[in-house]
């Protein structure tokens, strides 16, 4: 495959995150960041999320697992989370957070399961998204600067 066909694939690789609601404009933001200096900007910030943010669902499983169940300590933990994940644009997990969240409001444990299941779901499959993107974007080589989505 030559590189300018790499880099289309790359460019419908990205289009898709946006298309199927995994990212949102703040990934646009952190890509408008990146330049010749530091060109894994963006890889290295993702990387730098999914890192820490395993500590993170840690905790909350663990909050979770705990009874009588502390909704404030869970809704302090998912408000921390839920910043986390805006600031590379996860849309679909901050989504599943601010759901936890009015589960926590509304005192609903069950409903907090359910709902920490579908975004340690969400975040998994992100973060296998994001993987194939950056590994197919190091390969292709630098494309042209940040745009945004159709």
């Amino acid at each position: 495959m030559d590189k300018n066909q790499s880099r289309r694939q790359v460019r419908l690789m990205r289009q898709s995150l946006f298309d199927q609601g995994f990212l949102d404009e703040q990934f646009i933001q952190l890509e408008e960041l990146q330049d010749d200096s530091n060109p894994n900007f963006v890889e290295e910030i993702a990387t730098s999320y999914y890192r820490d943010s395993y500590r993170s669902l840690q905790a909350i499983e663990l909050a979770l697992e705990k009874t009588p169940r502390d909704f404030s300590k869970l809704d302090s933990y998912m408000h921390q989370f839920k910043g986390s994940s805006s600031s590379i644009g996860a849309k679909k997990v901050k989504a599943e957070c601010q759901q936890f969240r009015e589960y926590c409001n509304a005192g609903n444990g069950e409903g907090c399961m359910r709902t920490f299941q579908a975004l340690k779901k969400e975040h998994a499959t992100l973060k296998k998204r994001l993987e194939a993107y950056f590994q197919m974007a190091r390969q292709a080589g630098p494309i042209e600067a940040a745009c945004r989505p159709k």
